[in-house]
């Protein structure tokens, strides 16, 4: 208790907004890796633990969407399936930074990170309908494994501004209704797509934090 109570008085925090895009990878509309074409947007805190690590938690919301016919491949072009689905995601995790980051610092102004953790998923199960859409069908609970990777600077003593791209590899195949077995279907709704794969959606976005709090001994970690 008395260690906690001497490194807690000295801690720097963050806080601050995310503001982005999101793109989805998998069944249906296009196959590229980064194509952001829905807003993103939310919030992020992290602790600062060290030089070189910080605790972060990050709450994001959007809409993934998928078309067909931004799709390269001609098969889904002329099968013509679209989507929207909401998704707020909750993510807690660890920031490595590549160099040492001392926000207190003024002759240090930048250095690029990466960041995992693990993400809980809010959205919604869909369905392919007897004419051939896709349809919404309640709410549906995931967990997806992030992979983020990122740069961020100084833009004051207490601004510090970051932009990053984030894989999220969710654990199962139906984001996009391809598979409605998985979500309790029970073959009443007709699967599609490649059945091997889980689905994938991406974050391409910035933060703005405001630094606060004490500057910490870290040598005592």
């Amino acid at each position: 208790m008395l260690f906690w109570m001497k490194t807690s008085r000295a801690q720097i925090f963050e806080v601050g907004p995310y503001l982005g895009g999101s793109n989805f990878i998998g069944d249906v509309g296009a196959t590229d890796y980064i194509n952001p074409n829905s807003l993103a947007f939310g919030g992020i805190v992290k602790w600062n633990r060290s030089l070189r690590h910080s605790w972060r938690i990050t709450i994001i919301h959007t809409k993934l969407k998928a078309d067909d016919v931004n799709s390269n491949e001609s098969r889904r072009n002329q099968r013509g399936y679209s989507f929207t689905n909401g998704l707020t995601e909750l993510n807690a995790g660890i920031e490595f930074n590549f160099w040492e980051w001392d926000i207190y610092d003024p002759n240090q102004k930048i250095t690029p990170y990466l960041s995992t953790g693990i993400t809980g998923i809010l959205t919604h199960d869909l369905y392919l309908n007897e004419n051939k859409e896709l349809a919404r069908k309640g709410n549906k609970y995931g967990f997806a494994l992030p992979m983020v990777v990122g740069i961020k600077g100084k833009l004051t003593r207490q601004l510090t501004l970051a932009v990053e791209i984030g894989a999220r590899m969710t654990f199962y195949d139906n984001l996009d209704g391809s598979n409605p077995k998985e979500y309790g279907g029970k073959g009443d709704y007709p699967a599609f797509g490649n059945k091997n794969t889980k689905d994938w959606y991406m974050f391409t976005g910035m933060t703005l934090t405001y630094v606060f709090g004490r500057k910490p001994c870290y040598d005592v970690y």
